[in-house]
Order: C-alpha cells, then structure tokens, then sequence
C-alpha cells in the first residue's frame, strides 16, 4: 500500500508517541515549542486512514530567502526504519516526506534516522583506550554490528542523501556517537555491578559523605531551577563552554512538563546546605536521557555528581525503562585528544558506546542547498 504525508495535529502526535515505545524526546511535538527560533510542525505517514508514523520537523529559513527553509527532523522520524512491514523499502516512507517538503518550500531535508549501526562495550572502550595504536573506535571491532543500520545508511546513499556526519561525530545537529547504559532486565545491583570500581567507590563515597538527592516538585516555582542555572554557568564557565540562558530552561521545563506530567525532572544533590550538582532527565516511554549537568569546583571530593546518575539510573530502572543515555561522545580514543576524558568517565558506568547512522541531508533545490552550505562553511 503506498504511503502519503501530510501534516498533523499536535495531539494527533502526541498520542502517536504514546503508542509508541520509545521515542527521542527532540521528535515531540513540545520539542517544537521549546526551539523557538525554528518553525515547527507534526507531520503523519498514512497507510490509508491509518496513521503508521510521524515526525516532528524544525524548518530553518535561509537568510534573505524567507519563504524556502531546511526541514530537520532531529533524531527522526519515528517510522519503520527496520522494514519489515510489508509496506516497502525505506523510499517509499521518505519519498512522500520530500514531496510534501518541497511542496511546502523547503530546498533540503536533514534527518537522523534513530538506527543503531554499531556499539562497543565498555571493556573493549577500555582496551582501547589504554592501547597507543589506537585512536578511534572504529579502530577497534564492534561488540555488536545491525544489519537495520547498515541496510537503512546504504539505501540512503543509493537514493541520493549526503552524510552530515564529521570527523568528530558532532555538528550542527545531534552526536552520532553516544554512551548508553543497557537496563531491560536488569536490577539495580546488575546496573552497579557493570560499574567501574572507581565509580562504585564514587557513590559510595557520596552516600558517607551525607550527600542528599531530590527531585525538584516545582523547578518553576521554587527557585530550584534557578538554582540550577547558577551552577550551570559556573560549570560552563570552569569548563569552557557557552552556556543557554535561563529562559532557554524555563521553556524546556514548562513544555515538557505540559506534554507529560514524568517527561522531565530537576535533580539537586546537596552537602550540608550547599547546592553541590544538578542535572536534569528527560524520559520519553522506555528511553531516559541524562540532559544537562552542573557541579560545584568547591566540595568535589563529596561526588555528588556520581550520587546524582546512580539516582537517576535508579529511577529510570524503576520506570521500566530499556535505556539510560548519557548522550553525546566523540569517537576519540586518542590520550592526546581532550575529548577521551569523556568516554572514560562514561565508561566507567558499564553500558556501551553506540554508533548511530548519523545525520543525512537530501537536496530538494540544489542551487539554494548550495548556497545555505556555503553560507554555513562561512560562519566556521
């Protein structure tokens, strides 16, 4: 049967992700609301009058070209990207999506299919790291390759889209390489035993320390979030990064709230009186994300940092949840690059490192997608 596109209600999405066991958390519709410099929309994949998938697309204009736009579907759409249905080959979803785009103005699409291609236990990342001749994890073999991702990058390089993804693994749009701790059906003394003994040495460490962990019950309206902002810059001013401001937080934390009362929460580890780190989650169905972080320089020695994950790995375990996603690494392995320091601390939780197909982009008018890359490549 083929398959149209057309746009959708939000709720109409939003119930379509509640059907769903997992789905990333930046293809909801209150994503859209949070992004407020791009316009956003709820499109649908119909199989006749049933709706077999959907996607939330983010449509950035051209400078000086209003009306033409690049639709990005942030780690999306939510399809069958494994095709085994019998409605087809991975064309007949996307095909319909570049006509309703270009009919609706836009020069290109950009996606990142939400596939799998290839992870790495901690062990191996371990071996890795300690070895001198190797630099990146594809220099070492996968504990486990996906015939789905391969099969879904292959038929994206045959119909014409372009691979986004640079050296580093990071770029405009999201990380292709991430860190995932496996949880279904695992305990939590499975999830601690997989641990580092450094890491378990950590939490440990916090729990005699006295370091005490809550959940904020209104991050709006109690000053914690806030609180947490403040942190926050301080980390990023102590770890060279450019930090979002507080408004940036306020919408994320209201929008997705809105959308499900458990879809993000606040979490605040304290030592005697004193804010000592913050981080929030975000969980969609079966899948929690470890989305921001913030520590104090002073009183590191107490690990309230590690108290913090092993409370929320806790809480996705108890929420039924398949993955806890540390989020984006690089590829590196190198002891020269900056960047192994943050594959060796996520290491040490267990769980794997992960390698996704990547972002794609496919011209829709080549002379504008041109032109927005060589705008792109000018702005470094």
């Amino acid at each position: 049967m083929a398959l149209s596109v057309r746009r959708i209600s939000s709720s109409a999405h939003r119930d379509f992700v509640r059907s769903r066991r997992s789905v990333s958390f930046l293809q909801t519709p209150a994503w859209g609301r949070v992004k407020t410099e791009w316009r956003a929309e709820s499109v649908g994949w119909y199989a006749g009058d049933e709706l077999v998938g959907a996607g939330l697309v983010l449509h950035r204009p051209v400078p000086r070209l209003k009306r033409a736009t690049l639709a990005y579907l942030p780690e999306g759409p939510s399809i069958d990207w494994s095709g085994d249905l019998a409605l087809g080959d991975l064309t007949q979803w996307l095909d319909p999506l570049a006509a309703y785009l270009k009919g609706n103005g836009a020069f290109a699409i950009r996606l990142g299919p939400p596939v799998r291609t290839a992870t790495w236990s901690a062990a191996v990342v371990k071996e890795g790291v300690a070895s001198e001749a190797v630099e990146r994890l594809g220099d070492l073999p996968p504990t486990q390759r996906f015939a789905d991702g391969a099969r879904v990058v292959s038929q994206l390089r045959s119909a014409g889209w372009l691979p986004q993804s640079p050296e580093d693994g990071f770029g405009a749009g999201q990380p292709q390489y991430t860190y995932e701790i496996p949880l279904a059906g695992r305990s939590e003394a499975d999830v601690l035993a997989g641990m580092n003994q450094l890491w378990r040495r950590n939490i440990k460490r916090a729990e005699k320390e006295g370091v005490e962990v809550r959940v904020s019950a209104d991050p709006l309206g109690s000053g914690d979030l806030e609180a947490f902002h403040e942190l926050y810059v301080h980390t990023a001013e102590r770890d060279h990064f450019t930090p979002r401001g507080l408004a940036y937080f306020e919408t994320m934390v209201r929008e997705l709230a809105a959308e499900d009362p458990d879809r993000i929460r606040l979490y605040l580890a304290t030592h005697q009186g004193d804010l000592v780190a913050a981080t929030i989650l975000v969980r969609v169905g079966a899948h929690a994300w470890y989305s921001y972080g913030a520590s104090s320089t002073l009183k590191r020695e107490v690990r309230g940092s590690n108290a913090l994950q092993w409370a929320m790995i806790r809480d996705a375990i108890a929420a039924g949840c398949d993955v806890y996603d540390l989020r984006g690494i690089t590829p590196t392995l190198s002891s020269a690059d900056s960047h192994v320091g943050l594959i060796q601390f996520k290491a040490g939780t267990g769980g794997q490192a992960v390698e996704y197909a990547g972002e794609w982009d496919l011209p829709l008018r080549p002379l504008l997608y041109r032109a927005f890359t060589m705008y792109m490549a000018r702005r470094g």
